[in-house]
């Protein structure tokens, strides 16, 4: 008995070195600035391999992380975790910067053309970088050959640059890709090397997909300039029916747009995402077009253009919401070998 009340006490003593040791870690590396992520506090080899294998691979992963998901992932506790993204945001100077800086940091936003002058006029000059631009409207308003277009025309941004499609409706068409290269004197077989499709089956497999994203970027090193997500609300709409789904469906929907936003601010990419519309049975004047997904979808969209035909198979885009554009409207045509100018 005595052995054995020895034995316990001895096991209690390691226990107790062991969490003071771990403790002295954390205090240790929380006063020194952490260059990766073993620098973090509470990291070792095989924390950080855990956070690698789940795509937090550099600071800015970890420092815009939700205690949460550390928790989740790395198996961490949760004081623990917000040392590490506590730790990571002072790295990286994650506080206030004055105006002047940001605006230097925007000549880094480059615009993707799509090959029609007044729509670029009407963007600024095209699909902007950093951001994500929704296009909503009703089936044929060219909301699908926008994304085709975009997924051609950004291969001359940059050497050996990558779209990414991730295909809601099986929409997709690598015939249209060829034409619209053509079009825009590319080789098409480079031009469709260079494009990742990738079929949603169902709204979780379409945010898992968007996740995967940042492990093209990051471990096979792909050059990815553009995410397009067509369409965005498709999923979304068919699995959460009634009004009893309403608040489950609008927060996975918050959460795959945050992913998206989280993609174009942190690697500098641009994101296209289609969207369906219904109409409004209390509309009595007016056009009662509106697109699904409700605020949710609006204030994560930096940009918004609603699509509808115009007379004699042209296509209106009106710009309905932008940070820093004034509202507008264009006519343009879908062409077998673009969208042009009328």
């Amino acid at each position: 008995m005595l052995a054995k009340k020895i034995e316990l006490e001895m096991e209690q003593m390691e226990t107790m070195d062991e969490q003071q040791d771990v403790q002295e870690d954390v205090e240790k590396k929380s006063t020194k600035k952490p260059i990766c992520l073993e620098d973090l506090p509470g990291v070792g080899a095989a924390t950080a391999e855990k956070l690698r294998q789940s795509g937090f691979e550099n600071l800015m992963a970890i420092a815009v992380a939700s205690p949460g998901e550390l928790v989740e992932t790395a198996g961490v506790s949760e004081a623990v975790a917000r040392k590490m993204i506590n730790s990571a945001r002072d790295a990286l100077d994650m506080g206030f910067e004055s105006a002047d800086v940001l605006l230097k940091k925007r000549e880094n936003i480059t615009k993707i053309t799509t090959g029609c002058k007044a729509f670029d006029g009407l963007l600024g000059g095209g699909f902007e970088s950093g951001a994500i631009t929704e296009c909503f409207g009703q089936y044929g308003s060219s909301k699908t050959q926008i994304g085709h277009q975009l997924a051609v025309n950004v291969q001359s941004y940059g050497e050996n640059a990558v779209a990414v499609y991730i295909d809601t409706e099986n929409t997709f068409r690598p015939e249209r890709i060829k034409q619209f290269a053509d079009g825009a004197g590319l080789d098409p077989e480079k031009v469709l090397k260079n494009i990742k499709v990738a079929k949603a089956y169902n709204s979780d497999h379409q945010m898992l997909l968007a996740e995967k994203v940042e492990e093209l970027i990051t471990k096979q090193g792909l050059n990815v300039k553009l995410v397009i997500v067509d369409s965005l609300t498709a999923h979304f709409r068919a699995e959460f029916i009634g009004r009893g789904t309403l608040a489950e469906r609008q927060q996975k929907l918050n959460k795959h747009m945050h992913t998206l936003s989280r993609l174009a601010d942190i690697y500098n990419l641009c994101v296209y995402v289609t969207n369906q519309v219904m109409s409004k049975p209390d509309q009595f004047f007016g056009d009662p077009t509106e697109a699904i997904g409700g605020h949710i979808v609006g204030h994560n969209s930096t940009f918004r253009i609603y699509l509808r035909k115009g007379k004699k198979g042209s296509r209106v885009a009106k710009l309905v919401d932008a940070p820093n554009l004034p509202d507008g409207e264009i006519m343009f045509m879908v062409k077998e070998e673009g969208i042009k100018d009328i």
